[in-house]
């Protein structure tokens, strides 16, 4: 099931309220939530557990003295330079 663009699935079938109550729970302390699992325990308690959407960013790397994010824009001897660089992993 989805609600509001939230993928929710549940271990036993709880009526659509009392899911939209879990991603609304989850949606408060994680705001970009991707998926929530909903699993009813021996005890009777719910247990949550949730993903979260990767945020996108670009990478950036200091090379010889620039900041840069991309290498298509240098000229051959600044991207020879740099692959000529000892990488450390």
């Amino acid at each position: 099931m989805v609600l509001d663009g939230i993928k929710i699935t549940a271990d036993y079938p709880a009526d659509e309220d009392e899911l939209a109550a879990y991603v609304a729970f989850v949606k408060k302390h994680v705001p970009d939530v991707a998926s929530v699992t909903v699993k009813l325990c021996s005890d009777g308690a719910v247990d949550l557990n949730w993903t979260a959407r990767h945020p996108k960013f670009e990478r950036i790397r200091r090379i010889t003295g620039y900041l840069t994010g991309d290498l298509n824009s240098w000229n051959d001897a600044k991207q020879a330079e740099e692959q000529d660089r000892v990488k450390h992993h």
